[in-house]
């Protein structure tokens, strides 16, 4: 089909806004100009691709397809454009970075201190989500590269991992509500004791399941949360036992101590995973390259 690329434009900033108005404002022409615009694709496509009312726009099932493939391409196109403007240089441009907050906080920090005293002229920005949903992040053209944990369900054959950390996860609790410190502690006896852990949209939670499973036992954990931080902090005041990685976990705290446990608990790599379908930019490669 021989269709105006503008056409399509003027459908993604809708499909973002789910308004007209506020995409007029987006593309700086009349609220009218889009209403046609969408008018005419629908009828080149054959399809209806918004549901409208007085009141709210929504994606048809058909525009929610065409819009997963618009997506990735208008992003795409707006890296292009980013790197010609940079025009290899790092004066300039825009640096985007999906990470949850864990890795942000414990380990990109310094990364970020480096390259923006460096390179200062450059735009970093951050996006947090879970390790799981950085991928999409990725896969949809909305961030350069991701630092998740691995392994990740969610990294596709398209996504170039490199390991650039290595971690345990352990059990930490509080010794005044828990009296296993200097003992050894098998998974099976962690059932009969609180369990306190990432929620399951999280590599974490992916990893703590499996490991019970392996050992034929059901987890059950007592809070499922979105933050380690906030896993430790219960912890502290005695709620549970918290499943987290080891670097969470500060050195100077005098009322946790980590559980030793029978089973020994296999290393995670934390990694940082490009799209191989999508071109990085040199701001994208030199950052990478400080990893």
């Amino acid at each position: 089909m021989d269709i105006n690329y503008e056409l399509y434009k003027v459908f993604y900033h809708v499909a973002i806004t789910l308004s007209f108005s506020e995409a007029s404002k987006q593309l700086f022409i009349s609220q009218s100009a889009v209403s046609q615009s969408i008018k005419v694709l629908e009828k080149k496509l054959n399809q209806k691709l918004f549901i409208r009312s007085t009141k709210r726009v929504q994606l048809t099932p058909e525009g929610e397809i065409l819009f997963k493939h618009i997506e990735p391409a208008m992003n795409l196109i707006k890296q292009g454009e980013n790197q010609l403007l940079e025009a290899h240089t790092l004066n300039g441009g825009q640096l985007r970075i999906g990470a949850s907050d864990t890795i942000c906080r414990y380990y990109l920090v310094p990364y970020l201190n480096k390259f923006h005293k460096q390179f200062p002229h450059v735009h970093i920005k951050v996006t947090n989500q879970t390790s799981i949903a950085c991928a999409s992040l990725l896969e949809h053209g909305q961030v350069d590269f991701i630092v998740v944990n691995y392994p990740n369900s969610a990294l596709s054959s398209t996504h170039i991992p490199r390991v650039i950390n290595e971690f345990h996860d352990v059990f930490v609790a509080n010794r005044q509500y828990f009296p296993l410190d200097g003992r050894e502690v098998s998974l099976a006896s962690l059932q009969k004791y609180p369990i306190l852990m990432l929620d399951r949209k999280s590599t974490t939670s992916e990893f703590l399941h499996a490991m019970f499973q392996r050992s034929h036992l059901d987890l059950v954990p007592e809070i499922e949360l979105s933050s380690n931080d906030l896993l430790i902090d219960l912890a502290r005041i005695g709620l549970g036992i918290a499943f987290v990685p080891d670097f969470c976990i500060p050195t100077d705290d005098k009322d946790l101590f980590v559980v030793k446990l029978k089973e020994e608990l296999p290393k995670r790599q934390m990694v940082v995973a490009y799209n191989e379908r999508m071109p990085l930019s040199q701001t994208a490669k030199q950052f990478m390259s400080m990893l």
